[in-house]
Parts: structure tokens; C-alpha cells; sequence
């Protein structure tokens, strides 16, 4: 087996190396470094906890440049912030709001229910709130540009999944020229939510079907594909992908997904490949 670590120096990823009993050690992108042939023991997954980088294992022979669709969640995953926890800020109930997200990214609670219950926290806002939001306090993922630019030098399709609100990746489609997405909308009357949502919530079994849908129109094969999330409600999608990477995620889904990076960028998801 082969393993990828990054963010390292040489020399930690020689000592990597040494530890993990690896034949050869090679250069896989900026601060990344791919171990071959070795094996992710005790002592190397230690050194990796100590030093606080991530150790990924890989398949031999994969290429970026072969893949055909990579999706990722929104919140938390292509951007730093959830989205629905900041606007609750300005209604004057994050730390409600918060908890509740919270225990529905761990699987504690059920996500359509969950999500019900915060949107109805949020009536009373206007646009302006969410436009506050989106200019004030959205950000990108350290490493998302430049996942997405690698994505579009090679033809790559990009889906943007997300349990939140089509305000915001609308927007994010545009301004990073996404191929699809699928979220939830909002209702307003009068320019005000009305604390409801209009049309089917956009949950686990949604987004896993509209990851297949797109994946078949693109004529992708399963080993074509990647997808990325955090949360409970990302895990069915991720099932779906020849690879699914957990992007600073909660402990069920590290547990089931291909790799977990926890101090890397977005970026990272490309030096996994040859």
C-alpha cells in the first residue's frame, strides 16, 4: 500500500518514511510526499498525530487528470463557516441554532427535522441578512481555489452539494464557475422568511441521488469520481465515490470515509493522485 503525507517537510516525511517502513519516498506536490510501499503502523500513525499532519492511504497508478466528477458539501467543506449558524448571529440565536447543526453533522438527530426546526429560528430576516453573510463573513476553504482550478485544467466537472441555501451557492456557483449544485430554498413573503423552505429538503438521500444523476450524465465510472464532506448528512454521497475524503469532519464520518485531512487544504485532495 502506498500512503500520502502532507503538510510535511522533508524531513518529516523521511522520518514518515522510516517508520512506515516505506521502499521509496517521492515528491507529491507542495509539502506532500508519497510513501511507497509502506505500511501505517502504530509507530508512523503516532508520529503523525504528534506532528499533526495527515496520513492518507491511496491506490498505485491513480491519476487526477482521469477523474471526471468531484463533489463537495458547502458548509464547512468548500467554505469555512455554516452558513445557516451565521445568520442565525443576526436574528439574535446562533448558539441555539449552532447546537442544533452541530448534533445533526454528528448523526445525532435527524437532518430534515433539524433543519425545519432552525430555518424557523431565522423568520423575520430579509435578504439583507443573508447578503451580510455572504459579504461579510463567508469564506473559502484554505486550498479551494486551488483544487477547483486543477479540477478545470482537466476537464474535471465540479457539484456543489449542500444541506443549506441556494442564496448562497448560487452565488458561489457563479463566482467560482461551478458546473452544478443542489440545496435547499428559502421562503420569503414580502421580502421576509417566513421561517419555511420551498420544495423537498435537500438531505443524505438527496444528495447521494443527485451525485449519481450527474455522474451518469457525465458517464463517469465509480473510480472516476470523488467526493468530499464533513458531516452525517454527506455520508451516502461520499459511498457513492471511488474516493471520499472527510474534510475536517466529525469522527463518524473520518470512520467511513477512504482518508481524513484534518490539517491540510482542499488542495491536498490532489497530491492523493499521481
Amino acid at each position: 500500500m502506498n500512503f500520502v503525507v502532507q503538510p510535511v517537510s522533508a524531513a518529516q516525511a523521511a522520518e514518515a518514511a522510516r517508520l512506515g517502513g516505506a521502499a521509496s519516498l517521492e515528491q507529491a506536490g507542495e509539502r506532500a510526499y508519497r510513501l511507497r510501499g509502506g505500511t501505517a503502523n502504530p509507530a508512523v500513525l503516532a508520529y503523525a498525530k504528534a506532528q499533526r499532519f495527515d496520513l492518507a492511504a491511496v491506490g498505485e497508478g491513480r491519476r487526477f487528470a482521469d477523474l471526471k466528477l468531484l463533489a463537495m458539501d458547502m458548509d464547512s467543506t468548500l467554505i469555512t463557516i455554516e452558513c445557516i449558524d451565521e445568520i442565525g448571529d443576526l436574528a439574535g440565536n446562533k448558539a441555539e441554532i449552532a447546537t442544533i447543526t452541530a448534533r445533526a453533522m454528528r448523526g445525532e438527530i435527524d437532518y430534515a427535522n433539524s433543519l425545519r426546526q432552525r430555518v424557523g429560528l431565522l423568520a423575520g430576516l430579509g435578504t439583507d441578512a443573508l447578503q451580510r453573510v455572504y459579504d461579510e463573513r463567508l469564506r473559502l476553504s484554505p486550498g479551494a481555489e486551488a483544487l477547483i482550478a486543477a479540477c478545470r485544467k482537466h476537464g474535471i466537472k465540479l457539484l456543489l452539494v449542500s444541506g443549506g441555501f441556494a442564496f448562497f451557492t448560487e452565488r458561489l456557483k457563479q463566482r467560482l464557475g461551478l458546473d452544478y449544485t443542489i440545496s435547499n430554498e428559502l421562503e420569503f413573503a414580502e421580502g421576509k422568511l417566513t421561517g419555511g423552505l420551498v420544495g423537498p429538503i435537500v438531505d443524505a438521500e438527496a444528495k447521494a441521488a443527485r451525485f449519481r444523476e450527474v455522474a451518469q450524465a457525465l458517464g463517469a465510472a465509480k473510480d472516476q469520481t470523488v467526493a468530499i464532506g464533513d458531516g452525517a448528512n454527506d455520508l451516502k454521497m461520499m459511498a457513492e465515490a471511488g474516493l471520499s475524503v472527510a474534510y475536517r469532519a466529525k469522527p463518524l464520518v473520518k470512520a467511513q470515509a477512504h482518508c481524513a485531512l484534518d490539517y491540510s487544504g482542499l488542495d491536498a485532495v490532489i497530491a492523493l493522485f499521481e
